[in-house]
């Protein structure tokens, strides 16, 4: 059966939604409408792991190759605490700059009969007609959403610290991280390569580090050049830069709705829900979303159970991703309970940031527990059972609190 689709916004979710529906049948008519002019893209670059990769050459192995062959990778992880270093060997993981995605995606929809619309806004007084399915896939800003906010059920909960997404032309060879402590409190960067000549360097710290330091009231220039002075160490000389329209510092917001469809309306990617950057996971679910609605369009011809088994499939395979991030946020949060620690203890809680068993554990009992459970089948048992019950504990709690 044809249908007609209208995807609202041209990011990684929308443009690989109509590349999956063009390959599944060709006579599909599909459109993305995208706000911004075709090039224009905010970030600078996205992580994602080898089995989203795997997962892609399944369903188009020509986008697949081209987002491997434009990839960076690295396989080891390097924290900066003061003046120590310590390196971990880990997963490989791979970077890809945003732009770069965006242009192989789209180029490869073109390729497929899809049309693309740029520097075309679409709101819901001005809705495409005649589309059997309309996507809303424009961001955790959705203006396709925020009309319907009351029947999706969205929540916006806004995080603590403050961030600001930067790009520098230091190439990591690592993920790293650097830990500067200050007069104010401590400031952290995440840093990853993305490119031959670029990276991607996310600066956070606490509010009051944020309002000590003078940030709040830098223009951006000098704060860059603060930055650039505090994390010296790690940049070896290289700038940081920002957006030619603007960096400002920001505060994470987590997006969740009750629900994600309303009649033939449906939500993809950020526009259904935002995980924190500090599982750089973003783009990866994003992807999954996509693949996730296709395929539910695929297997069911009819439109509400296709919207129902795609939202139920999704909502149950983000519950962990969430919980992860959420415990991720926070141990950022309190970063001072963990910074008296050996760099190489600090970072390998670093890495377990994501158990729900470690806010509530003292950090060098945790650590010690942990290596123990590396080594013994009954205590990695004892600590996969104990986890999930603790992350019920205190997401029900949450829920009640909400009541």
């Amino acid at each position: 059966m044809c249908v007609k689709v209208a995807c609202v916004g041209g990011g990684p979710a929308g443009l690989y939604l109509s590349i999956l529906l063009k390959r599944q049948d060709p006579s599909h008519d599909i459109t993305v409408y995208e706000r911004d002019p075709e090039g224009s893209t905010y970030g600078w670059g996205v992580t994602y792991w080898r089995g989203l990769l795997d997962r892609l050459h399944e369903r188009d192995p020509e986008s697949a190759a081209l987002l491997d062959a434009g990839s960076v990778r690295w396989s080891d992880g390097v924290a900066h605490v003061r003046d120590l270093t310590t390196r971990h060997s880990g997963d490989q993981g791979h970077g890809i700059g945003r732009h770069r995605l965006l242009e192989i995606l789209a180029a490869r929809a073109r390729d497929l009969g899809v049309r693309l619309e740029y520097e075309r806004a679409i709101t819901a007084g001005d809705l495409p007609s005649g589309a059997d399915l309309i996507v809303a896939a424009d961001g955790v800003r959705s203006e396709l959403r925020s009309h319907h906010s009351e029947r999706f059920g969205t929540r916006l909960t806004p995080g603590r610290n403050h961030y600001v997404w930067l790009g520098t032309t230091k190439v990591f060879d690592a993920f790293t991280f650097a830990f500067t402590e200050t007069a104010h409190g401590w400031i952290w960067c995440y840093g990853y390569g993305y490119g031959p000549d670029r990276s991607t360097c996310v600066v956070e710290c606490a509010p009051v580090t944020w309002t000590g330091l003078g940030l709040d009231r830098a223009s951006e220039a000098d704060s860059r050049a603060l930055l650039e002075k505090l994390f010296a160490a790690v940049l070896d000389g290289h700038p940081l830069l920002g957006r030619p329209g603007g960096t400002p510092w920001q505060t994470f917001r987590t997006l969740t709705n009750d629900t994600w469809h309303h009649g033939n309306l449906v939500l993809l990617g950020d526009a259904a829900h935002t995980t924190h950057y500090s599982i750089g996971a973003g783009t990866t679910l994003a992807l999954e979303d996509a693949i996730a609605l296709a395929a539910a369009l695929r297997e069911h011809p009819e439109l509400p159970r296709a919207l129902a088994r795609y939202e139920r499939e999704r909502k149950a395979a983000l519950l962990p991703v969430q919980s992860a991030a959420r415990y991720s946020a926070q141990w950022y949060e309190n970063l001072p309970r963990y910074m008296h620690l050996p760099p190489e203890r600090m970072f390998a809680l670093l890495g377990q940031r994501h158990s729900p068993l470690l806010p509530y554990v003292p950090p060098q009992l945790y650590y010690r527990l942990d290596r123990a459970a590396g080594q013994l089948e009954p205590l990695r048992r004892f600590k996969r059972w104990l986890g999930p019950k603790v992350a019920r504990t205190v997401h029900a709690r949450a829920l009640t609190s909400r009541e």
